[in-house]
């Protein structure tokens, strides 16, 4: 089995931004954790972070016919990126919509998710764990479906 997991803008500036929000661990750090988890469920994983839409765009349409499902955390661009769904969508793999903070206690724009409309199921404010939780998912569900 293999996930692609794909991050948004500015996830890369983890561990600096907005630490009351995004807490103090690294995008390193994070990328460390996914690997972890998916070397402990033997889930083969393929991680991508842009902070350009098209080279987010372009990721996920590569997954097609390579990968099984895909985790994203499409950040700003959750709440603007019609190519975003539009490009989940298309490849019709199984996706999981992540995101670090609580975007429903957030701004009001942020209540908004594109992405989401193309995700079976979402995990917010969790942290890291969100992304685990995402990986347990697609693999239950992926196995089911085998």
């Amino acid at each position: 089995m293999k996930l692609f997991v794909v991050n948004g803008p500015n996830l890369n500036m983890l561990g600096v931004r907005e630490k009351n929000i995004y807490g103090t661990q690294t995008y390193e750090q994070l990328i460390g954790y996914i690997r972890e988890v998916c070397a402990r469920e033997n889930v083969e994983v393929e991680c991508f972070q842009s902070n350009h839409e098209g080279a987010i765009v372009d990721c996920i349409q590569s997954a097609y016919g390579k990968a099984d499902g895909i985790v994203i955390n499409p950040a700003a661009y959750t709440h603007t990126s019609v190519a975003i769904l539009d490009a989940l969508k298309a490849v019709a793999l199984p996706a999981v919509e992540v995101h670090l903070s609580d975007v429903s206690k957030r701004e009001a724009f942020r209540q908004v998710s594109y992405a989401g409309l193309a995700c079976q199921k979402s995990f917010i404010g969790m942290g890291f764990r969100g992304y685990e939780e995402a990986i347990l998912y697609l693999k239950t569900i992926i196995e089911q479906e085998a």
